[in-house]
């Protein structure tokens, strides 16, 4: 089997047709949700974030960015599954530094931990992208900038790990589950008004309002 890297140009292409089919399936059922996605970061933009954290951003989130450098929300919830949000750019770098300062007081407790006992909270190469909601960083999604995989970061620490996705081959699902909601596993979307809701994370507000997608 062939685990050979794919070349950028594919990456970016996989990652630009999986969030465009997102958006155009935004604009036309979940308009206040497109409403709520902020607009694409300059190239140089980038350039300034690897600069400040000292990390190359991979091509895959480079795509993304370029499209979409975070997401405003409706009611605290994102457009990705789980409600979660894509986290702005300023916020990414200012997440990265709380995290990477946390990893540096645990590398001081570990120096006197037993190996076994040793604690990982960040690792250099893990780029934050998505968060719990648009303004809680509770929880959220990494990329781990050495292999290309999503992983997920939790503050208490529950469910952590790999997501075993790659950046194109999550937003393919997302977008497969907006298009054929029928077939969805990961979690089931839903409109509350113009807003793109998702079934897992439903605040009890929403839920007389709450409608699932059919088909």
């Amino acid at each position: 089997m062939n685990h050979e890297p794919l070349p950028d140009t594919v990456v970016e292409r996989q990652v630009s047709d999986a969030w465009e089919r997102v958006t155009a399936w935004l604009g036309r059922h979940a308009p206040v949700s497109y409403a709520a996605l902020g607009p694409g970061a300059a190239g140089a933009a980038v350039d300034a974030l690897e600069a400040d954290l000292g990390i190359r951003v991979p091509s895959a989130l480079r795509a993304l960015w370029s499209l979409t450098a975070g997401d405003g929300g409706v009611d605290g919830a994102g457009c990705l599954p789980g409600n979660q949000a894509l986290m702005p750019l300023h916020a990414v770098a200012d997440f990265y530094r709380q995290q990477m300062a946390a990893q540096a007081h645990q590398d001081a407790l570990n120096a006197r931990r037993s190996e076994d006992d040793r604690v990982t909270v960040w690792a250099a190469g893990w780029i934050p992208v998505a968060s719990y909601g648009p303004a809680d960083r509770t929880s959220g999604l990494y990329l781990d900038a050495s292999t290309g995989y999503l992983g997920r970061w939790s503050r208490y620490n529950e469910g952590s790990g790999d997501e075993l996705d790659t950046l194109a081959t999550y937003l393919e699902d997302v977008a497969d589950m907006l298009e054929a909601p029928a077939l969805a596993t990961r979690d089931r979307p839903g409109l509350v008004g113009g807003a793109l809701v998702w079934g897992s994370r439903l605040d009890p507000a929403w839920e007389d309002r709450w409608r699932p997608l059919a088909g």
